[in-house]
Parts: structure tokens; sequence; C-alpha cells
């Protein structure tokens, strides 16, 4: 029926899926009240202020913890946190295994005997041993070798906003990093990267700028490049089949006519690889031109999408800062989230564990919250580029049914999040949602494998990695079908259920021109990726070239090259959103117009070519046969 049922575009709006922003809405409530409760419960005092192994919070007086010795001290002129010993790490439990307390001052020098420890105390005013012990009894009681600091006790700083006193030298965490001090454990090589990158700071930042505008350039220019693209493409593919089946071939043959005077069975073997792989290339070879033979006449649909999404980004020239404000937020979300995260480890009661110091865990219900927290990450952040989707697919909808682009409002894309927030909140809140189902299990499922590596046996990983395979492919269908079905929601104001199955019937009529469009079309993508890297790695290499003042400039230009990738691969994914969006409304203005007066098409000149042509195309070979004819029907 939804098939069936007339469409009209941006004609009346209304609101979505209320119901799932409602349960959006408790879900990011509950979110709140667990921030609220970690800083209620003192967490955030132990995080920013610190606190020792007796439960006292450093920098403030205390309240005396039950069976707990040293606990309930008066700590107000103690402000950091001091471990007698930094550098024994757990690395399963993930924390310092060792006494913490609170110090007036961290030991900014080696002190390397008991004595220096004791100096050290008289001087400032700092005590490094444990609260029992007084600064004279460093020497003589026999307790200072558990109750003081394994030394040489290692020069310190405080971490900023932490008040830790941390070991300057990193070859501390040695087990830690194990990976990393085997990098720089020559210092030598460590100073020349570094050095090299603070020489060419302005080269660098210069070289990203140019990144930039490169990226925007190409989003402009490739309405004019596509075709050319195309055609380097198929021939390209045409080569490289061809190429790589031949030469298997030839090795094949030239293998069996030596084979006569190899008689030894790896020979045999290898002349039996050489025959496999080239009945191999050959099938794959046939399989690719009967493809591409089937599709070529769609190409022509990819390149006039392009051309038009060129004309997109002209008129709404905002959508080029879209990937800017989506990053924006989510680096502002994910820093919210990381400091909850941080109150969370120190929230709860403080209970005495074996070795008679204090921890603090919460009890009953509350200690589900951290996967609460975890299912806020991923739906959150889900919530937020789907947001990202919608935006632009109302912005590009508008584009498309508006016969007259003069007029377009002031800001389509203010038009567009003004609509949003109105009345799809609910709508972007549900699709996220589905993404957050099939992302959990597949986590869990990522985290099990994790554990388990080494410990189970081949099936069981084989499986494992079957179904993380599995739920992964289903995610990218389910994201591709969500970004589809926004784009309905944005045309007829749909709940998202409705613009899903409208969504899902139109690609199925069109799987051929889809399955064009995303090969075609992600290749010529992948070649602007391409190209602005190279571009940018290029001018890299001839001006770090001609820099005198450091050794090594490889780090500046990896550098240089992954920031390239990072905004090229921003810039052309709102690129690929904008061709899908502006396929779908074609499939829907050419499957319900047909250009006679009343039913007149929305499309762009561009894209009108395309359907007449294959109109044209239509009558001809109808008059050859209706095979044909079928094959290129415009819908």
């Amino acid at each position: 029926k939804s098939s069936k049922r007339e469409w009209k575009p941006l004609e009346d709006h209304s609101c979505t899926d209320v119901p799932w922003l409602l349960l959006f809405i408790l879900f990011c409530i509950g979110m709140g009240f667990i921030c609220g409760f970690s800083i209620a419960t003192g967490a955030a005092a132990r995080l920013l202020s610190g606190y020792d192994s007796y439960g006292n919070i450093c920098g403030q007086k205390n309240v005396k913890v039950e069976g707990i010795v040293n606990s309930g001290l008066d700590l107000t002129h103690k402000k950091y946190v001091f471990f007698l010993d930094p550098c024994n790490i757990d690395l399963v439990h993930q924390k310092i295994k060792s006494i913490a307390l609170c110090v007036s001052a961290c030991p900014r020098t080696e002190l390397k005997t008991l004595a220096d420890v004791q100096k050290f105390a008289e001087t400032n005013g700092s005590t490094l041993c444990s609260y029992e012990l007084q600064p004279a009894e460093y020497t003589t009681d026999p307790r200072a070798a558990k109750l003081c600091p394994k030394y040489p006790v290692p020069e310190s700083a405080p971490i900023p906003f932490f008040h830790r006193c941390a070991p300057v030298n990193i070859s501390c965490y040695a087990k830690f990093a194990e990976a990393l001090i085997t990098f720089v454990s020559d210092s030598s090589v460590l100073h020349r990267l570094i050095s090299g990158v603070m020489t060419s700071k302005e080269i660098i930042m210069g070289l990203c700028l140019l990144s930039l505008v490169l990226s925007m350039i190409l989003m402009v220019i490739i309405r004019y490049i596509s075709r050319v693209l195309v055609w380097i493409l198929t021939i390209l593919v045409i080569l490289g089949s061809l190429g790589g089946t031949g030469v298997l071939w030839w090795l094949y043959a030239k293998q069996r006519l030596s084979a006569s005077a190899l008689e030894t069975q790896i020979a045999k073997d290898n002349l039996q690889a050489l025959l496999i792989y080239a009945i191999a290339a050959t099938v794959f070879t046939v399989i690719l031109f009967l493809i591409m033979l089937i599709m070529r006449k769609r190409v022509a649909l990819t390149i006039a999408l392009f051309h038009v999404a060129g004309k997109v980004f002209i008129h709404l020239p905002l959508l080029v800062f879209q990937p800017f404000w989506t990053f924006f937020v989510l680096i502002l979300f994910w820093t919210y989230w990381i400091a909850v995260l941080l109150f969370l480890g120190t929230t709860g009661s403080p209970v005495p564990n074996e070795e008679g110091f204090v921890e603090f865990q919460m009890a009953g219900p509350l200690k589900y919250m951290w996967w609460y927290h975890i299912v806020g990450l991923i739906w959150i952040s889900e919530f937020i580029l789907a947001c990202q989707q919608m935006t632009v697919a109302g912005a590009v909808v508008t584009y498309y049914f508006t016969r007259e682009k003069r007029n377009l409002p002031f800001t389509p894309i203010l038009a567009s999040v003004n609509r949003l927030v109105c009345y799809h909140l609910g709508t972007v809140a549900k699709g996220s949602f589905i993404i957050t189902l099939v992302k959990i299990p597949r986590m869990i499922l990522m985290y099990i494998h994790t554990q388990l590596k080494g410990k189970e046996n081949a099936c069981a990983r084989c499986m494992l990695k079957a179904c993380i395979c599995c739920l992964w492919c289903l995610e990218k269908c389910l994201t591709y079908l969500n970004q589809n079905a926004y784009t309905a929601t944005a045309i007829n104001s749909t709940n998202f259920c409705t613009s899903a199955k409208d969504a899902f019937v139109i690609l199925v009529e069109n799987a051929l021109r889809v399955a064009a469009i995303n090969t075609v079309g992600d290749f010529m993508l992948f070649l602007g990726k391409v190209l602005i890297v190279c571009s940018t790695g290029l001018a890299g290499i001839m001006l770090l070239n001609y820099q005198r003042d450091y050794t090594i400039w490889v780090l500046p230009l990896i550098i240089v090259c992954l920031f390239a990738f990072l905004v090229a691969h921003c810039f052309l994914s709102i690129y690929e959103m904008v061709v899908d969006v502006l396929f779908l409304c074609f499939a829907i203005d050419t499957k319900y117009n047909d250009g006679s007066p009343g039913r007149e098409f929305y499309m762009d000149k561009v894209l009108m070519e395309f359907v007449e042509n294959s109109r044209k195309s239509m009558k001809e070979a109808g008059r050859g046969g209706g095979a044909e004819g079928r094959e290129l029907k415009p819908m």
C-alpha cells in the first residue's frame, strides 16, 4: 500500500515517532542522574583532589571509616597523592598496586636513600612515609621498609587539575608501554622527531589548510570530471583483470613446458596451483565483464547525480561545514562521557579490602550504572550522527523539490535543522536506537574474542569471527537503510517504519542502479581521497625538502597525510550522502511523475536529459527487441 500511496513532498509537516522521543528524553535524564549521583556521593572530589589508601580525600577534613586506621584525618595542607611504588602497575586490573598517601609536595628530585627522604621531609615539610611514622623515625624504625617509598624515589611532578604525583621519567612505566619505550629508548631519535615537528610546524599547518582547500575545491569540480573518472575507472578495471588473467595463464604455460624436466612433487603442486588461480581469474574476469555489460547504461545516472550534487553544494554552501559541527558536538559529548566515567570509577561507599585499605564500591542495582553509561555512549553518538544525516537529507530534499531555485529558503540548512528539532527528533532517536541494538552485541562478542584470545579452540574462534562479521554487515545495511528512511521522512513527514518501508520498496525496484551508484560512485570518491592525500603529500615533500633546520621530516609528512585523509573522508562522505539522497528523490520523482501537465518533473535539467535519452533508447530497443527495451526502462 505504501508503494502506491501518493507522495506529497514538503507539502505538510507533522511530528513523527513522538513516543521514541519521550523514551530518548527519559534515557538522557537517566544519564544526567548518573552524573549527579556520582558527584553527590563525592566521586568528583575524589577524582579531582585524589584520595589515599585509607579513604581520606587530600586537601580537606575527612570522616572516620569504621575499622580503618589512619582514616578521618585532617589533610587540609596535604593536597597531592603520592604512591610509595608508582611503577608497580597491575595490567589486569589497570591500577597502581601501591599504598597511596596525601603529601604537601611532590619530590622534584630523585631521592636515592631513606636519609634523602628524611631530609626532604624536614626541608619541605612533605612526609613521604606513612602517617604513623615521624620524619625522625625514617632511618631508625624497622617498619620504614614497608611504610616508606621504594627507593630510589623517582623525580615526580603533579598532574595538572588531578593532584597526583607522577614520575617524570616515562621509563618507569616500561611494562605498561613496552612498545613505546622500545621506540623512544634512543632519546636522540625521539629528539630528532620532535625537533622535526616543531621546526616545521608552520609548514604542517599550511599543508593541513591546503588539504582543507583541496577538499572544498574537489567537491565543486567533481561534477565536471565525473565522466572522465568513470572512464578511467572502467579502463583500469578492464586492463587490470585482463592483464592479471593473462599473466597467470602465461606462467602456467611456461611452468608446464619446463615441468618435464622437473618431476618433483613441489613442481607438480605449483603447476596445479597456477592452473587453479588462472581458472579462478578467468571466471572472475568473465563475471566482471558481464556485470559491466549489464550496468553500462546505469553508469550514466551516476555521472548525472554527481553533476547535480556539485550544483547542490553551490546553492547550499553551508553543507560543507556539516562535518565540523558534528565533530564539535561529538567531542563535547565524549568529553562529558569520559568525565562521568572517571567519576563512576571513584564513586560508591568505602569498603575495607583484604589488605586493610579502603576501596569504593557500589552495591545493589547501582553497580549496573556502568552498562547504562556505555549504552548511552553508543546511542547518543549514533543520535548525533543521525541528526547530521537528517539535516543533510532535509536540505537536499528542499533543493530537489523546489522547482524555482530562486525560491529556496535563505538558509536551507537552518530550515532543515528547524524541521528536525520541531518534528523529527523521535524518528532520529528510533533509527539510532536500532543501530545501537546491533552495535552492542557486536562489541560484546569482540570483547569476548579479545579476552579469550589464545584460549579458545579453532572452531569457537571461527564462530566468533563469523558472528562479528555478520553483525558488522547487518549494521552497515541498517545504516544505509536508515539514511534513506530519513530522506523519506524529510520528503513526506512519515514515521520511521513507514519511511523505511517506502524507501526499501524504492531501492528494491532500482537495485541495479543502487549497485551502480554504490560501486562506481564510492570508487570515484575513493579516488578523490587518494588525489587529495597524494597532492598534499607531494606538496609536503617539496616544501620539507628545502628545510635544513632539522634531520628527520618523516613524522611531519605522516601527520600531514593522515590529516589530509581525515579531512577528505569527512567532506566526501557528505558528498556521498548528498548523492544517495538525490538518487532517492530522483527515483520517487520518476515513479510518480511523467512530465505531463499536472505531473511535471522536479528534477534538474541534467537528470531530465538522462530520462529523455533513456526514453529514446527504449523506443529504439522496442522496435528491435523487448529484452533490451526492458533493460533501458528508466524506472
